[in-house]
Order: C-alpha cells, then structure tokens, then sequence
C-alpha cells in the first residue's frame, strides 16, 4: 500500500544524503504525519497552503522498518501515523507540487 507525506524541498533535501529522513513532528509529537491518497489534497489545503512548492513522498508501507499507526487526528479522521525514522528505500517516488 502507498501512504503519503508531504514535506517542503528544503527539508527533504537537509535529509536526502543522511541513513533516513526525520520530520519534526517525530520531536515534537512522536511520529511522521502520513495520509492516504484521498486525504492528500485536504492536507495540502489545510497544512500547505501558499507554501508554493512542495513534495510528496510516496511511502510503500510494506517497505518501512518504523512502526506505522492508524490513528484518529484532526477532526477525528483516521491517518497513518509513522512512529519512527522513515528509511528512504521505503520511498518509491518524490512528486513535486505547486501550493497556491
């Protein structure tokens, strides 16, 4: 299965040369925010917006060496949350989008 996440090119590239990549809310809440396909577009929305560019990491859940969770979040809606490291092998494709 393919999850997604969204981070802003200047992250990911900080990342691109170390073991795995980190997002901060691995700090700050515990785990990496993922979504499915369906949420993606609201979460650009939500989270994104007037960001201008950004990518998205398709995630191949099978692929992860970190714990993946689905738990409810904002509005009570059930997300994949990644409770751990995420290892770059698990990233199958880095999608570049534009955020108005």
């Amino acid at each position: 299965m393919i999850i997604y996440h969204v981070v802003l090119p200047e992250v990911w590239e900080h990342f691109r040369t170390r073991p795995s990549y980190q997002a901060e809310s691995l700090q700050t809440e515990g785990f990496i925010h993922c979504s499915y396909k369906g949420q993606l577009d609201a979460v650009l929305e939500r989270y994104y917006k007037n960001a201008g560019r950004v990518l998205v990491l398709h995630i191949e859940t099978e692929k992860l060496k970190s714990k993946l969770v689905e738990e409810p979040s904002t509005g009570g809606e059930i997300y994949p949350h990644l409770y751990g490291r995420l290892n770059h092998n698990a990233v199958v494709k880095v999608e570049e989008r534009m955020v108005n």
